[in-house]
């Protein structure tokens, strides 16, 4: 097996275990209020949204041919591939999407582990950025696109970042003060069990939403190893294969279920009730379809967070503003902090060799990731106490290494 060979089936596994954790660390995106208000059980509600996110994932390929084409500059202005990127069996480009994948999940299991809700995809363009910028300089990252067109990281990631929580925040506050206007004079219980019903609905919606926007990223990070390698050369097209694959990855994750962040999401930030989070829900739905189908590669986290905050507002509840903050803070990191992990693992895998480089980097977020697990298992967070009462959390103690064995 030569050193081309492994290091792209080692760029398509951790790929695919970025699939993974991008599946349990967004599960609260479409099931925490359902599971907070108890429109379903949690087991039952991890169960369905891991369904529809395996449908949602053959929705289409917009987003999946964004991650393809409009993040790394692979391409020179006239249109032919950029050889520097291609040599050595591709050997550059792999090693880039290695080490931005491996500072991904590096920060999403970092945000699981506090049960801070930040953006699985902003983790993954961030560490892909850190990786290009480091391997190819500033101008390997393709920042805009082409004359006038809406494309490029600016174009496709970072302003639909910004605009998307707060259209979801103006939506769900309409949504919800519509809900309760519409509803006034009906009995709190029979209005509570009617919602409960539609949330099942909506929450069906957001996860079937976000397998069409979040599986498809993975796809199209595969499919920019496989050309890279040379194993797949349209760039407007996604293997079947890859398809497959890649909505099982985010299934499954899902199906376990990221409990600390859909503890935190349901509890933590609002106290909801049905017709709050049957609006939330619904707006999420809506803005992460439409950014879908028009190939923006948005945060299904940042959506579901702001429909959450705008239902709060839209009834005048409290509002946890200091968790609010904590989660603000997270998204303004998580760019930049998966980026520098991405060129840290680029630096360690180039410098290394062919051969010890990438298997040294993919021992070291295996190493992390382990040790990440150990600590989740002192404070233990599951379907048992997901819906526990909200309390503030103990300052942060990070135990030495003998304190999580024992």
């Amino acid at each position: 097996m030569t050193p081309e060979l492994v290091l792209l089936v080692l760029a398509v596994v951790t790929a695919l275990a970025f699939d993974f954790t991008n599946g349990f660390h967004d599960t609260a995106n479409a099931m925490a209020t359902s599971i907070a208000t108890k429109a379903l059980t949690p087991k039952f509600a991890v169960g369905l949204c891991a369904v529809l996110n395996l449908i949602g994932a053959f929705l289409s390929v917009e987003v999946a041919l964004t991650v393809t084409n409009a993040v790394i500059r692979i391409q020179n202005p006239d249109g032919t591939p950029r050889t520097e990127l291609l040599t050595d069996g591709g050997r550059p480009l792999l090693m880039i999407l290695l080490a931005g994948l491996i500072g991904a999940i590096v920060w999403n299991l970092f945000t699981w582990l506090r049960g801070l809700p930040s953006s699985s995809s902003h983790a993954m363009f961030g560490g892909l950025i850190g990786a290009t910028i480091a391997g190819l300089g500033v101008d390997g990252v393709k920042w805009v696109g082409e004359g006038a067109k809406l494309d490029g990281v600016v174009g496709k990631v970072i302003l639909p970042g910004l605009a998307s929580p707060l259209i979801a925040v103006f939506v769900a506050m309409v949504g919800t003060w519509l809900v309760f206007r519409i509803a006034r004079g009906v009995a709190e219980s029979v209005m509570d069990k009617g919602f409960r019903w539609g949330q099942v609905g909506t929450a069906s919606l957001v996860s079937l939403a976000h397998g069409a926007n979040d599986a498809q990223k993975t796809m199209g990070v595969i499919t920019l190893a496989l050309i890279a390698s040379g194993h797949w050369v349209d760039t407007h097209a996604i293997p079947l294969w890859v398809k497959v694959t890649c909505a099982f990855a985010i299934a499954l994750g899902t199906w376990l279920g990221g409990w600390r962040i859909i503890r935190t999401m349901g509890k933590g930030l609002v106290e909801i009730s049905s017709p709050q989070g049957m609006a939330a829900e619904a707006s999420s739905a809506a803005v992460i379809l439409s950014s879908s189908q028009l190939g923006f590669a948005l945060s299904t986290t940042h959506v579901a967070t702001g429909s959450i905050l705008g239902s709060g507002l839209g009834r005048r509840a409290e509002v946890r503003w200091s968790i609010a903050g904590r989660m603000g803070l997270a998204w303004l990191i998580t760019l930049p902090c998966a980026a520098l992990v991405g060129a840290a693992m680029w630096w360690i895998g180039t410098t290394l060799g062919p051969w010890l480089g990438p298997v040294t980097i993919f021992g070291i977020l295996c190493s992390l990731a382990f040790w990440m697990w150990l600590h989740s298992r002192i404070q233990p967070i599951g379907h048992h106490n997901v819906n526990d009462e909200w309390e503030s959390p103990e300052p942060v103690h990070v135990p030495l290494p003998q304190e999580v064995v024992r």
